[in-house]
């Protein structure tokens, strides 16, 4: 394995990424399946798994790093929805490939990603197979379901410097790092304003002592 090539060194450790992010959901018998059919796929930060009416044929599990998901309006406008981590699944691809349905997201890694990406076909078959997969199925889709109706609260309820700090301390929790290194477009594309508003709400935030600013980052200092 020393002089494998990188991806397929990553690749054969799949099995093992699979018993460790999804070994206390579902059975070896599973598991063995998912790596047997399953379609191995590495993505770096910034590249979209997914886009708008797209069809989606293979549902994606993630071993490693993290993917927005995001909604776009007639102006082309963006707003988060969620994200998924390693271990998650997106329960929008689930309904797509399961209803042979163009996609109405998009998909964008967060940080570089490797992924197990599994044939519709296979999906349906473990339905009726595997308990436990149907359980995880619902599961994603009752978490989803909440996590949009958080979106929505926060959307209707909070004002934009509230939702700006819950991004930067959700981005946090979810990269395992104080530090972000998005722009202040990216964070008005995710929070659908504009950057002006970003980076004065940013600033205030900076008096308030909860950030500090730097030219190419933001420390999140209470979270």
């Amino acid at each position: 394995m020393k002089n494998m090539p990188e991806k397929q060194k990553k690749k054969s450790m799949v099995p093992q990424k699979l018993k460790d992010n999804y070994g206390f959901l579902f059975e070896e018998e599973l598991i063995e399946e998912i790596a047997e059919v399953g379609f191995y796929q590495c993505m770096k930060r910034g590249e979209k798994l997914l886009e708008y009416g797209s069809y989606i044929k293979n549902m994606p599990l993630l071993l490693e790093g993290s993917i927005k998901i995001v909604r776009e309006d007639e102006d082309g406008g963006e707003l988060l929805l969620y994200f998924i981590e390693r271990g998650d699944t997106c329960a929008f691809s689930l309904t797509c490939c399961m209803g042979n349905k163009k996609s109405e997201i998009k998909a964008v890694v967060v940080e570089d990603a490797e992924l197990i990406l599994i044939p519709v076909a296979k999906m349906e078959e473990w339905l009726c197979k595997y308990q436990t997969w149907k359980n995880f199925v619902f599961e994603s889709y009752n978490i989803r379901l909440e996590e949009m109706l958080m979106t929505i609260d926060t959307l209707a309820f909070m004002k934009m410097d509230e939702r700006l700090y819950k991004f930067l301390t959700d981005k946090v929790k979810l990269i395992g790092s104080t530090t972000i290194t998005n722009t202040h477009q990216e964070i008005a594309y995710n929070l659908h304003t504009s950057r002006v508003v970003v980076s004065r709400l940013l600033k205030k935030l900076e008096k308030e002592g909860k950030i500090k600013l730097f030219r190419n980052k933001i420390e999140v200092l209470e979270f």
